[in-house]
């Protein structure tokens, strides 16, 4: 099957009602390089023109840049636009049934796999505490001896149905528990829940962030601007890898997924932080457009 091609735009753009004197910015708005992932352009406007500028590697390996705006200025904009080619990932087969204890014991007795991100993936995180009541709610999809591919689906498929998407029901600073008893949020909210699953059971997760291509309405057109940032999970096992899983639409991920960056959780990968001198109030407008290209150069 032919690589499936998007051109991804993302821009933020702040308006102050007082200008801001100086800013400095961290952006997390460089599409991952990866097996199943080519990024063939990639680009960064902003406006006004920073006066200082450095690209690098966070400890996650994600690609993160960090800017400063010196003098006065009445808004800031931030636009990403890059060009990404995704295969499809590599297929995520049970095989030999492997028990899901067996999969959390192997990280105990080894925990120095992948570079130790799965062992760090099994911490509890910022946004992602302990809880008693993902626990609980974990538990039916981990019955004793159950395969993990099987279990870790199950877990993703429930969520899906049992959890309503509202995104005027939530906050960035949601807490699981929270989304547990309200029984509704958006993608982030899932995804926290599911790896508060996971790790509560034993088990490593990690948050991923990118962009879905999502389908118009039948008979409308796709409007640029009108989709939005997507949150998933990546699930570890030594027989599997890394397998994601995204529980707000209940299937693994394929080729509409586009990766920007992954962490313990959303405060790892937030596109777009940081502090500023000055404004006196704010607004904030986002619009992001996931457009599907053909494999004949790029058309539209």
């Amino acid at each position: 099957m032919s690589a499936a091609r998007y051109t991804v735009d993302h821009e933020t753009r702040y308006a102050y009602r007082v200008p801001v004197s100086q800013s400095w910015q961290l952006a997390h708005l460089t599409p991952r390089v990866l097996p199943w992932q080519r990024v063939l352009s990639h680009e960064l406007q902003i406006e006004p023109p920073v006066d200082e500028r450095r690209d690098e590697r966070d400890a996650y390996g994600n690609g993160v840049t960090h800017f400063a705006v010196h003098g006065p200025h009445p808004l800031l904009s931030v636009r990403m636009r890059a060009d990404v080619e995704i295969d499809e990932r590599p297929l995520a087969v049970a095989g030999d049934a492997q028990a899901w204890e067996a999969v959390r014991d192997a990280l105990r007795t080894d925990p120095a796999q992948d570079g130790l991100v799965p062992a760090r993936m099994r911490e509890q995180s910022a946004l992602v505490p302990w809880s008693d009541s993902a626990c609980a709610y974990a538990s039916p999809s981990f019955r004793a001896g159950r395969d993990w591919l099987e279990s870790v689906t199950s877990l993703m498929d429930r969520i899906h149905a049992d959890f309503e998407f509202d995104a005027e029901a939530t906050t960035v600073t949601t807490q699981v528990d929270e989304v547990l008893e309200l029984r509704r949020g958006v993608c982030q909210d899932f995804a926290h829940l599911m790896i508060a699953c996971l790790r509560g059971s034993g088990l490593p997760a990690r948050y991923v962030s990118g962009y879905l291509l999502t389908d118009p309405p039948p008979g409308r057109p796709r409007l640029l601007g009108a989709d939005a940032s997507h949150a998933w999970v990546a699930a570890y096992s030594p027989w599997h890898g890394w397998v994601e899983f995204d529980p707000t639409n209940g299937h693994l991920a394929d080729r509409r997924y586009i990766t920007l960056a992954w962490g313990a959780d959303f405060a790892d990968v937030v596109p777009l932080r940081g502090v500023i001198l000055g404004g006196r109030g704010q607004s904030m407008a986002v619009a992001v457009s996931v457009i599907p290209r053909d494999s004949q150069g790029l058309k539209a």
